[in-house]
């Protein structure tokens, strides 16, 4: 989203989003996930009688409501969007007036996509073909149309775009961004994961969506934080993500710190991140209480907790809030703005002189164009959205601002630019996992943090088993099994139901982020 439109956020509002005639939900269980964002913006619109369509091999909380569920093998998404742009093609169904004004490589898109048979990619994906063309029907007839997905739309790695930009490629030929009801909505799943993308705490980018190999974006910042816009030169490569980074700990890493983060617990393959953090040089672990990663700390810097912390939040339709603090940090213990801004002078020589978040937030504004015109006072008890309408100006200095309602896109794409690029994707070569595959997601009270997932229990900690995969291993509802792949194992229990498509074992993290790897993951399901 960012490459292709300028920006990687929500382009509609929750607001606006009811408008829609109909959804179209991929990667993504916002009924259970997201139910304050569901309940408000999609199932008052479908229950006035607006078509979803819901692409998860689950029969999910989201798929119960919809009128047509898609249920794909694991890894075909792309696959899918791919042919119901197809459909869209082949029933004269595009949006030729937005095609023609908001987008380029339109020619060569449709040259590509005419070897795309619709039966074919159907039977790849294990969907029956009729369903398919029902569903791209129902959302290309939409005189509004609006897509919602989360980070199932990538693969686990996040590094294959392919799916995301099949989507991309819908919306433009359906002509479904830029107005109200419509649009690529995108929904984080992390307390605060928007306003940590929107300033750059990301390995490629800048503050604002800017590509770190942009000079001109570089010394725009530099210019900001007041140093020499050769500091920065160094950044001109994109850094690597945080799991290669951890992965990496005690070769090529040999220094970490720590923030608002429990690796121990939360990356996959414990035994090996215990392994890397004890093998650093030096772990520094910034925290509130004693995690199994303190545990393997150097030095350990008390931190501050929520409810003692004062700042901003961006939620997931781009609205910034004021955090307020309800206590006082206890004797000893320093806000994290106090110890970022003390270990920043040391490290660096910098300044690092605030007065306080609200000076930390007044920077920000600066170095983060989307940003502009948002002021600490103006969110006041409320929100500011960005980008606010009365500003000009934003990413690369020419982001066109909303009518005030909070839509992007309707003129100019956040990129600067009045078109967006068509981008051919290659389903030659995307083809369902063999086997069976385990597929993971998370409900909205559910915690990632100190817990001992060697033996689970529960509702939600259940392997979900289609029956016909379920007899074939012997297995009834309720059996004690064990669920195995080449990352560990963990004890549960069956659950055997027709909500899981036949190859998929479906269960919730607690259980999942045991065994599952980085990809697809292979899976064994045996009695215990």
């Amino acid at each position: 989203m960012a490459e292709r439109l300028g920006v990687g956020a929500m382009t509609n509002t929750l607001a606006d989003l009811p408008e829609a005639d109909a959804f179209l939900v991929v990667g993504a269980n916002p009924a259970e996930r997201q139910p304050v964002a569901f309940d408000v913006a999609v199932r008052p619109a479908v229950n006035a009688g607006a078509s979803l369509v819901v692409v998860d091999p689950r029969r999910s909380a989201t798929a119960r409501v919809a009128d047509h569920h898609l249920a794909p093998r694991p890894g075909t998404d792309a696959l899918v969007l791919v042919a119901m742009a197809r459909v869209v093609v082949e029933e004269g169904l595009v949006d030729e007036a937005f095609v023609g004004a908001r987008t380029t490589g339109y020619e060569a898109f449709v040259d590509r996509l005419a070897a795309v048979d619709v039966d074919e990619a159907a039977e790849r994906a294990g969907i029956d073909a009729d369903d398919l063309l029902a569903a791209a029907r129902a959302f290309g007839r939409a005189e509004r149309g609006a897509a919602l997905c989360g980070t199932g739309l990538e693969p686990p790695d996040h590094r294959d775009p392919t799916a995301p930009d099949a989507l991309l490629n819908l919306l433009l030929l359906t002509g479904n961004l830029g107005r109200r009801g419509t649009g690529m909505n995108l929904l984080r799943g992390l307390n605060d994961e928007q306003g940590a993308n929107d300033v750059g705490c990301r390995p490629d980018a800048l503050p604002g969506y800017v590509p770190v190999s942009d000079a001109s974006g570089r010394s725009r910042v530099a210019e900001v934080w007041g140093v020499d816009a050769s500091t920065l030169d160094g950044l001109a490569e994109p850094g690597r993500p945080e799991g290669e980074l951890v992965a990496d700990f005690g070769e090529d890493v040999r220094g970490a710190w720590v923030l608002g983060e429990n690796p121990a617990i939360t990356k996959r393959d414990a035994d090996a991140v215990a392994a890397g953090m004890d093998a650093l040089e030096c772990l520094v672990v910034q925290e509130v209480a004693r995690t199994r990663t303190v545990e393997h700390a150097d030095v350990v810097l008390p931190a501050s907790a929520w409810a003692e912390k004062s700042g901003t939040v961006t939620n997931l339709d781009r609205q910034v809030q004021r955090m307020r603090p309800a206590a006082t940090p206890p004797d000893g213990v320093r806000t994290d703005l106090d110890v970022l801004c003390d270990l920043g002078r040391r490290l660096t020589g910098l300044p690092f002189d605030y007065d306080g978040p609200e000076a930390v937030f007044d920077e920000l504004v600066r170095a983060c164009p989307p940003y502009a015109g948002t002021t600490y006072d103006g969110i006041g008890t409320g929100s500011q959205r960005w980008p606010t309408p009365e500003v000009d100006g934003g990413a690369a200095g020419a982001v066109t601002r909303t009518d005030g309602d909070g839509v992007l896109h309707r003129d100019r794409f956040e990129s600067g630019s009045k078109t967006a690029p068509f981008v051919p994707v290659d389903v030659a070569g995307v083809g369902a996992a063999t086997g069976l595959v385990l597929v993971t997601g998370r409900s909205v009270a559910e915690f990632v943090g100190e817990r001992n997932v060697a033996v689970a229990g529960g509702p939600e900690d259940a392997i979900q088993l289609h029956p016909d995969d379920a007899a074939e291993r012997g297995l009834e509802d309720g059996t004690p099994v064990v669920v195995e792949t080449a990352h560990g194992s963990v004890r549960t229990t069956a659950r055997v139901t027709d909500d899981v498509r036949p190859g998929t074992a479906f269960t919730g993290a607690r259980v999942a982020d045991a065994v599952a790897g980085e990809g697809h993951t292979p899976v064994t399901v045996r009695p215990a």
